[in-house]
């Protein structure tokens, strides 16, 4: 499309490089608006390059929006001045290394999406001359002005974008929450054989995995996704707390659990104490500590390379030997701890017992930036299985920002079992008693 005077060869009517079209129009309002401000070169294409994908634009216009850029001068973009650049085909092709169809398809696509505009000579041929002073004085070419018109609006438009993120990472983070959660009961609930539809909720649970994004999509997609996973959730939670409220489903829980706790703490399975842990949630204002419950409590075995450790360690002489806190039950651990839960089945994948879960808490461990020597004195002074509750518990508060230092915390858990203070019962409890509220 002419921007100059003069008659155009009908060649060059025929050939396609000049079709008019409404967005070269609409570049070439652009520019001539371009011509009107001053607008920093650098400012102009910092503008463009974010928002480069989301008008359009691919890899290769970028690369020649970049080389013919590389012309212009700082003088070019002032008020009154248009940075027009005259660079013949041949030198563009062998900067770029593009073809002369691809470069015409590229320069076809930045004029399109009103980010260049044509400016041709007469007779189509592209040159130009500066003055003295360095300013251009005439040129036919490549019309760069119209990045100086809609610098304000990449601009607003790269805000735009970065609020649309931020939304989108949001929902995201919303969505992991609910579908660890959802997991993480349904997965408690059949480890229990607690009775409810928890084949329905799986099969519902997969089918919404399987319609998490791929790619990107819209905050709108989102946020209907995550109403599928809160409504799933909402359904998850109510078979569960009616599950737990049957007296057969505690017995069996306490039975699942009891089990796979105490083949963890003792040597021979067969004389573990089948003495049943409460773990409903309508009984938790009657757990209190007894004194007794230090008088025969089993020994916790720890992992060969914690027993490597604590042999390395000086034993302690008996007079000197802390008081061993109560022992917790695996499944309160994880059901009060859930953000620790998921990551260490994300890590671990199905947790068998308590030495699946003592390995997982090592490599979790620098995550929330506990010392490796805070860690070997809780497992010599509380055992294995006490030290791995004591970290979910860590881990879990740290994440929910209610601790500054997770090593010290850590220590101060260990001094609070040497005195015989430390229920860590009562604190799981406590977390289950505050998440059903």
């Amino acid at each position: 499309m002419p921007q100059t005077g003069g008659a155009v060869p009908n060649s060059k009517r025929t050939s396609g490089w000049r079709k008019a079209t409404v967005g070269l129009a609409v570049a070439e309002r652009h520019a001539a608006a371009g011509e009107r401000v001053a607008v920093p070169k650098s400012r102009a294409f910092v503008a463009v390059k974010r928002v480069g994908a989301a008008i359009g634009l691919k890899a290769g216009d970028m690369m020649l929006l970049d080389t013919l850029g590389a012309f212009t001068q700082p003088q070019d973009w002032d008020e009154g001045q248009r940075p027009i650049v005259w660079a013949s085909n041949a030198y563009l092709m062998a900067q770029t290394g593009f073809s002369l169809s691809a470069l015409k398809r590229h320069a076809r696509r930045l004029a399109e999406a009103g980010v260049v505009s044509f400016r041709d000579s007469p007779n189509g041929k592209r040159w130009g001359h500066r003055d003295a002073g360095g300013r251009i004085v005439e040129a036919y070419g490549f019309d760069l002005s119209p990045l100086s018109a809609r610098a304000a609006e990449f601009e607003a438009l790269y805000a735009d974008l970065q609020a649309e993120r931020a939304l989108c990472q949001r929902l995201k983070r919303q969505i992991t929450v609910a579908r660890r959660t959802i997991r993480a009961r349904i997965e408690a609930a059949v480890s229990a054989t607690l009775r409810g539809p928890w084949t329905q909720l799986t099969h519902l649970f997969e089918e919404l995995l399987g319609r998490l994004p791929r790619r990107h999509q819209t905050p709108e997609q989102l946020a209907r996704l995550l109403a599928w996973f809160t409504q799933l959730l909402e359904r998850v939670e109510a078979a569960y707390l009616q599950a737990t409220d049957q007296p057969q489903a505690v017995e069996n829980a306490e039975k699942t659990w009891g089990q796979s706790t105490q083949n963890t703490m003792e040597t021979d399975p067969r004389e573990a104490n089948s003495e049943p842990h409460i773990q409903i949630t309508n009984q938790l204002d009657q757990v209190t500590r007894n004194d007794t419950e230090n008088a025969e409590l089993p020994t916790v075995l720890p992992s060969p390379r914690m027993r490597d450790q604590i042999e390395a360690t000086p034993k302690e002489r008996a007079s000197d030997a802390p008081k061993t806190p109560a022992p917790v039950d695996l499944s309160t651990v994880m059901q009060a701890c859930p953000e620790f839960a998921s990551w260490a089945r994300n890590m671990g994948g199905f947790l068998r017992d308590w030495g699946d879960l003592h390995r997982i808490a090592g490599q979790l461990r620098p995550m929330i930036g506990v010392s490796e020597q805070a860690w070997t004195l809780a497992q010599v002074r509380l055992g294995g299985q006490l030290a791995t509750a004591a970290l979910a518990l860590v881990f879990e508060k740290h994440c929910a920002g209610e601790l500054a230092s997770p090593s010290g915390y850590l220590r101060g858990m260990v001094a609070k079992a040497g005195a015989g203070e430390l229920h860590l019962q009562r604190s799981f409890y406590g977390r289950l008693k505050a998440q059903a509220a």
